[in-house]
């Protein structure tokens, strides 16, 4: 029963941090359309970092420009299979910092895709001046930490034994004999 407990204990903390920051994302994206549309651009740290409203019907880097059913359809899967690692997760200790980087990736996604539907478009506002990188947003940079994060810890941290909850088919074939 303690077993139980603690799986909906952390299942409760990953649904309050992935409302947290998806409520970052939203409540900055507002603000961004309400001082930024139709306004110039404001410089944060002149040369270096401006804030430029702009509609990115696109992915990263603006690839795949008006392919909307394509985006929500790719979410909604990766959401649908971070669920399920979330799921399968043994409530330890070490899973936490995956859980963590997972609901990264899944607020930065709603985000995203909660534009996609509402507008047709992505609201990117961050440009990197100095370099002339592409225009980004929030929700875009929880992606970025919870991809880097996963990798870092299976690359690092775990270790295959730590993943073995996940071969549920080797697990049962080996149950039958």
């Amino acid at each position: 029963m303690e077993n139980k407990a603690s799986k909906f204990k952390i299942y409760i903390l990953d649904v309050l941090f992935l409302a947290f920051l998806f409520s970052i994302d939203r409540t900055i994206k507002h603000f961004i359309v309400d001082k930024l549309k139709d306004h110039p651009d404001f410089s944060v740290i002149p040369g270096i970092l401006d804030l430029h409203y702009l509609e990115n019907t696109g992915a990263a880097f603006g690839i795949l420009k008006n392919q909307r059913a394509f985006f929500l359809m790719v979410t909604i899967i990766m959401l649908i299979a971070i669920i399920f690692l979330i799921w399968s997760f043994p409530p330890k200790k070490k899973y936490i910092a995956a859980h963590l980087f997972l609901i990264f990736i899944s607020s930065g996604a709603i985000g995203n895709m909660t534009d996609r539907i509402l507008n047709g478009f992505v609201v990117d506002y961050i440009y990197l001046s100095f370099i002339n990188f592409p225009v980004f947003n929030v929700a875009d940079i929880y992606v970025t930490i919870g991809t880097i994060g996963i990798a870092i810890l299976l690359i690092f941290f775990y270790k295959e034994d730590d993943l073995n909850f996940l071969r549920f088919k080797e697990k049962k074939i080996r149950e039958l004999h």
